[in-house]
């Protein structure tokens, strides 16, 4: 079976959690189907072929820039017998090659743009144009996966005139290999966290969808003694930094240890700052699942994390860690439940082996590729 996996992330180009998901899914696709990877970049080996916006739209809007790589995935992609796409940014490639070669399209959806509104502070007009092709990709796709159940539901309610019976649940994977507790400190003594001192860390974009706000605000009430840790980059627009630098000033201000590392380290890096929190928070506002929840707890860091989305079928509440309800106390009761796992190492070092081996008994990758497989052999058999 050959197949074209597209998408906008790809090593050594990963920032989010999607571009996590595909290089995990492709390392282990490759043993059981001939994979080519489309992703943006320049060249291409090894079965990656990498593909830039064309450089008469260099200034113009992102979307109609991704619109341009799409149609050269597009023209790059004869010869597969099915494609999958990830993200809007891939999935109109992956529509116009179903029309265009007459092949299945599935894709996977990671988030969903109407429930991201807050997209048209970066896309400006292009938000309608992201929204277009995403959802003329999905209803049309022979096979729409959602990555947890709470996804699925979305996807039925943002398009309800697609058929139920072609979405499937598949959830996230977590390499716990890689993923797995690292006693050296060397990356906490370059950026002068004390190893000696419990700290509450934070890994991910600074976007409206991940609440980084909502953590600033409420990690200016939880214990002085704590340390904060905060591995955020890749601002969504230039007002979402401007809010992020004041309050992080602002809370520089009023507390001691407060770390700012503005750029995503590499894994190794991140591996080492997980297996050292006292608490990972995840304090995103829309969340299909939540890898970096996974990432956390194969680390054995216990989770303080939103109820929202997917979230809830990864961190098992006072198991693997707490969930917090995103209401109108939702920094409030964020704060109180930091200071709950920051007052008791004891259970927090249980929930934090408990999310170990949930990681990994239930979210393995190779387990994520089999089932997979399988959904694009279905597809194939019903063409």
């Amino acid at each position: 079976m050959r197949v074209g996996l597209l998408t906008r992330e790809y090593p050594p180009d990963v920032y989010g959690g999607a571009g996590v998901h595909v290089e995990f899914l492709a390392r282990e696709l490759r043993s059981l189907v001939d994979l080519d990877v489309h992703c943006w970049g320049e060249g291409g080996a090894g079965g990656v072929i990498r593909h830039r916006p064309w450089s008469g739209l260099d200034s113009a809007n992102e979307a109609l820039r991704t619109f341009s790589v799409d149609l050269a995935m597009t023209a790059a992609l004869q010869g597969r017998d099915l494609v999958h796409s990830h993200t809007w940014y891939a999935n109109l490639a992956g529509h116009l090659a179903k029309l265009l070669y007459g092949i299945p399209h599935v894709m996977t959806a990671h988030s969903l743009e109407p429930l991201r509104p807050w997209k048209a502070e970066q896309l400006g007009g292009g938000y309608a144009l992201s929204s277009w092709a995403e959802r003329t990709a999905i209803e049309a796709a022979d096979a729409v996966i959602a990555v947890s159940g709470a996804m699925r539901d979305d996807i039925l309610a943002c398009y309800p005139a697609l058929d139920p019976a072609r979405v499937h649940v598949v959830h996230n994977g977590i390499d716990t290999t890689l993923y797995r507790p690292d006693p050296g400190t060397d990356v906490l003594a370059r950026i002068g966290v004390d190893p000696d001192r419990p700290y509450v860390l934070f890994v991910g974009r600074i976007t409206r969808q991940k609440g980084v706000p909502h953590l600033l605000r409420a990690v200016r009430h939880i214990d002085p003694a704590a340390q904060v840790v905060l591995c955020a980059g890749a601002p969504d627009t230039p007002e979402i930094d401007r809010e992020f630098r004041d309050l992080f000033e602002e809370l520089s201000r009023g507390r001691e240890g407060v770390h700012w590392i503005p750029k995503m380290l590499p894994r190794p890096e991140v591996i080492q700052l997980l297996t050292h929190a006292t608490v990972f928070v995840c304090p995103s506002v829309y969340e299909p699942l939540g890898i970096v929840n996974l990432e956390a707890m194969a680390c054995g860091t216990a989770v303080v994390a939103s109820r929202t989305g997917g979230i809830p079928e990864v961190v098992d509440d006072g198991r693997t860690g707490l969930l917090v309800d995103v209401d109108d106390g939702f920094e409030e009761h964020l704060a109180r439940a930091l200071d709950a796992v920051l007052a008791d190492p004891v259970a927090a070092r249980r929930m934090g082996e408990a999310g170990r081996e949930r990681a990994a008994g239930e979210f393995g990758w190779d387990a994520v590729a089999r089932r997979t497989v399988r959904l694009y052999e279905g597809v194939l058999k019903q063409g």
